[in-house]
């Protein structure tokens, strides 16, 4: 299967089947978390939690066996880093018939910090299922897909400009493709790209439903997402460089891919 398409076809699973993770398949994702790296340099960890032995769950799970929680030093563009390092872990569970699902706030966070080992100087703001799913949902997971329209997505022109945020991008490619695609907290889809040559800028548009006062950005993690979908296909280097683009109060600016 194509790159672009395990992105459009690849779903939050929230019913799985109850069966325990192969060791194969185990020992797959084992080996691959050591190719996870993300291009702003910061470790993002993969700590695998047995429900049973931890005493895990989330009201919206059901059938799950394990989670897998991630935790990243408290440090600039660590949000980033860790939706770019897990998307891309994600998208080869789904490759091998994996589900997982982005949970962040649907647990109770205590515990699961506790499970991980969470340290002082580290945040650990996403935790998901793993597991095999199943072939009927749950009554909630069928609830939750409708409030969500998890299979909605914004147009094109929402999304993307050429040279500021007057002029809809009119071709668009399978990297900006990838990027529509991309899974966010309650499928807000909070990027924005302008195009500049052969650099595309990206940015986040601030949802005011968040708390502000949370320790991190959720909506970064987003970002880093989909900074890995159009990465993977573009082959473009990410690079910090604000190029001062007039924009909204709401609309902040995060990276720059160069292709």
């Amino acid at each position: 299967m194509e790159f672009l398409d395990i992105i459009k076809t690849r779903k939050s699973v929230r019913t799985f089947d109850g069966r325990q993770l192969s060791d194969n398949d185990k020992t797959k994702l084992t080996v691959f978390i050591e190719n996870t790296a993300n291009p702003y340099g910061i470790p993002v960890d993969f700590v695998f939690l047995d429900k049973k032995e931890h005493r895990l769950s989330s009201p919206v799970i059901s059938g799950e066996t394990e989670y897998v929680a991630l935790k990243v030093p408290k440090t600039p563009h660590c949000e980033e880093a860790l939706g770019f390092s897990f998307e891309k872990f994600v998208l080869y569970a789904w490759s091998l018939g994996i589900g997982t699902t982005w949970i962040g706030g649907t647990m109770n966070r205590k515990l699961f910090e506790k499970a991980a080992d969470t340290k002082e100087y580290e945040i650990m703001p996403i935790v998901s299922p793993l597991g095999y799913p199943s072939k009927t949902l749950s009554w909630i997971d069928k609830q939750l897909r409708k409030h969500v329209h998890g299979n909605d997505r914004l147009s094109a022109d929402v999304l993307f400009f050429e040279n500021d945020f007057s002029t809809p991008l009119k071709n668009i490619s399978d990297s900006l493709e990838a990027v529509r695609f991309a899974p966010s907290a309650v499928n807000n889809q909070p990027w924005r790209v302008v195009k500049d040559g052969s650099r595309y800028h990206f940015y986040e548009k601030h949802m005011k439903s968040y708390n502000p006062n949370s320790p991190w950005d959720i909506q970064k993690i987003d970002m880093g997402i989909a900074l890995y979908h159009f990465i993977a296909i573009s082959g473009g280097n990410l690079e910090i460089s604000d190029p001062c683009v007039k924009t909204d109060s709401d609309i902040e600016y995060i990276a720059t891919v160069n292709v």
